[in-house]
């Protein structure tokens, strides 16, 4: 064997990060100091391997941070920040697979798990976790589907996508590792075809379905199209809240949940059985929000950045100030679980997808979720970006429907006016007008901004 499971220390990893009831035993009776005690003896080991990581003692050298600088939580604002782009720059300075690992120079190598992002925002980055950081990630999962209400009788129907991503190979460790419910693989409509997987989901008795909410729109169509009875009582997954009703009622009205999370950092909140704002998980995530255009501490109640820094990836790849793009805010409020932690609105949109229109920031995520409340509308869009000889954008949203109407597009173009604060052009076309451009049979994570 590999030691990879050696390696994880399962035994040391239930006590830590523990799952399920055990998971809310321990942190309903945990203080918010008992609480940062914690983070802050992990946060040292955490600071202390990133000086080893020639990309963390490279860019905080050149940020005039000197070891021993670091010394508490609250000197994590003086580090600097990182994105993808400095990982795919890391990747083109230090071919192929960067400095930001934790390889060692010499000696036996650790277990390494490898895998890509999607490629969604760009050429896909490589990813690395050791056997504990894997093995965490996995645990911190299955406690967001262990809080969903996941069981282990359930049929857990997936379409998380495989290759060299990372989505579809980890929600099949959590629920093998962590659970005993049965899961069936299905992956992207590429992999398997959206017809194929609603009769596997009827076949096989399929009472949770797992994904993007993008794609279970699109399998709830074809449900209904080719009439098959599929005993589902809950989804898990990533979900616009705005679009939530619209999913459950396409699914014959069960109860959709929403958690978030990142490939390089894993689950980092969650929504409880209450679905009040998603829980931080904050023994093992720190979580800042950052302004988009200052880098600095967003203020209280606005948008910002989903700014990472991860309390168990001491080993490889450490996560220390990772600024996702990822647009939240704080949900104000007491922890409805009674726990130490704080809460987050969910994923609101990304700061670098977005396009400037007469001045109006314009985020697709919006566009879809005003989109939602038009009746008529089958749920598929794609916004697409036109820009003139002189530099300025231009935006028109191409919508499917079967009702391929004047008074519906005016609908549709009244709504985002009213939403967006702007008159956007809406052009109809009939259901899978748009697939060409989002690719939704084929990605994880359907473009939703195209250029043209």
């Amino acid at each position: 064997m590999s030691g990879y499971f050696s390696e994880a220390d399962p035994a040391r990893l239930a006590e830590d990060y523990p799952i399920g009831n055990a998971f809310l035993a321990r942190f309903r009776r945990l203080s918010v100091d008992a609480l940062r005690a914690v983070q802050e003896d992990r946060f040292r080991r955490v600071i202390a391997r990133g000086w080893q990581v020639p990309f963390y003692a490279r860019r905080w050298g050149e940020a005039g941070i000197a070891p021993g600088d670091i010394r508490s939580i609250d000197d994590l604002p003086r580090l600097p920040s990182f994105s993808k782009s400095d990982l795919m720059d890391s990747v083109e300075r230090f071919p192929p697979f960067g400095d930001f690992h934790g390889f060692p120079d010499a000696g036996e190598r650790p277990a390494i798990v490898f895998h890509t992002t999607s490629g969604t925002t760009g050429a896909p980055q490589p990813i690395y976790y050791g056997a504990w950081d894997r093995e965490v990630q996995n645990a911190l999962l299955a406690r967001a589907y262990r809080l969903h209400g996941i069981v282990d009788s359930d049929v857990v129907h997936s379409v998380y996508g495989f290759g060299t991503v990372n989505g579809g190979h980890y929600i099949r460790e959590t629920l093998l590792h962590f659970t005993k419910a049965l899961l069936i693989t299905g992956g992207t409509g590429a992999e398997t075809p959206s017809v194929q997987q609603v009769r596997l989901m009827e076949r096989f008795g399929a009472t949770v379905l797992v994904g993007f909410g993008d794609y279970l729109f699109r399998l709830a169509e074809i449900a209904q199209q080719e009439g098959v009875r599929i005993p589902l009582r809950m989804i898990s997954g990533h979900i616009a809240h705005d679009t939530r009703a619209a999913l459950e009622a396409a699914w014959g009205g069960v109860k959709a949940y929403d958690w978030y999370g990142v490939g390089d950092t894993g689950t980092i909140a969650a929504e409880g059985p209450e679905r009040d704002g998603l829980h931080l998980m904050e023994d093992a995530q720190l979580v800042e929000l950052l302004d988009p255009e200052t880098g600095l501490a967003a203020a209280d109640g606005q948008p910002g950045n989903v700014c990472v820094t991860c309390l168990f990836k001491h080993g490889v790849y450490p996560v220390i100030r990772f600024d996702t793009k990822d647009l939240s805010a704080v949900r104000p409020g007491a922890n409805p679980l009674d726990l130490p932690f704080r809460r987050i609105e969910g994923f609101l949109g990304r700061s670098d997808n977005m396009v400037k229109i007469k001045g109006i920031n314009v985020y697709p995520t919006a566009i879809g979720a005003a989109l939602a409340s038009v009746e008529g509308l089958a749920g598929e869009y794609v916004c697409v970006v036109q820009r003139d000889e002189s530099g300025r954008d231009s935006l028109r949203v191409l919508a499917e429907t079967a009702t391929l109407s004047d008074g519906l597009r005016a609908r549709a173009e009244d709504v985002l006016k009213q939403r967006i604060g702007i008159a956007i052009r809406v052009d109809l076309t009939a259901p899978g007008g748009t697939a060409s451009l989002t690719g939704v049979e084929s990605r994880q994570k359907p473009k939703r901004l195209v250029v043209e």
